[in-house]
């Protein structure tokens, strides 16, 4: 039996659907059960037949985190040294998703899972925490770091362009930061094969794996392919003007990673995965968006 913490956000809800489309069993929680709490974790944990738990909970909203640290470092760090604790006492593995923010983008060549975090920022920072807390609470688990993600449960950056675009004549892009962009189903796939592969004959090492989608682009050229296949598949209704711009055009509490490409070099040959380019996917999620 899984435990999915979460259910209700953009990764946690793909997740679901995707449990059920496979009759896979699993039980999911959101606020009803506080990640908070230790004692509530036990208690929830010791009633149901639980093997695995998948931590999709988070505080995300990352400029908000900087006047709101004591909330956030309780959901991104005590939340996950809680989970830990409660899979290790339950004799459960442990899924926990982490970031991107972990580094703190002034690298020039993809992030492995072995370089040094650096965070800047509360939200990072508390990402970063969390890390350490599940590494240091419980030997059996598996990190996913992720980035730029996506789906259709959840405000991201993708809902975002195609609604400006049919607003307005023109929109700024920020090009002077690069990373990947990330389907959420993509990433709930990756996850389901996960656990099977370890419930089955494959062993895959306990520790800490980079997923996002293949190829790197900026968040300008990621905007640029959204119109374009948003016009395609006649997601807009009217032309919009997509032009760049730099980051300091659009200044914010916390400063974004330069450069946030993940290296998955390990995930793709442990977990023997091909992962889709970014665009591919894109076209994949926006061939089944409704546009309602």
């Amino acid at each position: 039996m899984i435990w999915l913490i979460g259910n209700k956000g953009m990764l946690g809800t793909e997740l679901s659907l995707l449990l059920e489309q496979n009759n896979i069993p699993f039980i999911g929680t959101d606020r009803e059960v506080d990640i908070t709490d230790p004692a509530a974790l036990r208690d929830f944990a010791s009633s149901h037949p639980v093997n695995w738990i998948i931590n999709c909970a988070a505080y995300t909203a990352v400029d908000k985190a900087e006047d709101d640290e004591v909330a956030c470092r309780l959901l991104n760090t005590s939340g996950p040294a809680n989970i830990a604790a409660a899979a290790r006492d339950k004799g459960a593995r442990l899924i926990h998703i982490s970031t991107d923010y972990v580094f703190d983008g002034t690298g020039n060549r993809p992030y492995t899972e072995e370089d040094a975090t650096c965070p800047t920022g509360v939200y990072g920072s508390t990402k970063r925490d969390g890390e350490l807390a599940v590494i240091e609470n419980n030997p059996h688990f598996y990190i996913i770091r992720t980035a730029w993600l996506y789906g259709k449960h959840g405000n991201n950056f993708v809902h975002t362009m195609l609604r400006l675009m049919n607003e307005r004549e023109e929109i700024k892009v920020v090009h002077d930061q690069y990373g990947s962009p990330t389907w959420a189903f993509d990433l709930a796939q990756v996850i389901i094969s996960l656990m099977q592969q370890v419930d089955g004959t494959h062993n895959i090492p306990c520790g800490i794996y980079h997923y996002t989608g293949e190829g790197t682009c900026t968040w300008f050229e990621f905007a640029q392919a959204i119109y374009a296949e948003g016009k395609s598949l006649n997601l807009l209704t009217k032309p919009c003007t997509v032009k760049p711009c730099t980051s300091a055009e659009y200044p914010a509490k916390v400063k974004r990673p330069a450069y946030s490409v993940l290296d998955k070099t390990k995930t793709k040959s442990i977990m023997r995965i091909i992962i889709p380019a970014w665009n591919d996917s894109l076209r994949s999620f926006l061939q089944g968006h409704d546009n309602s």
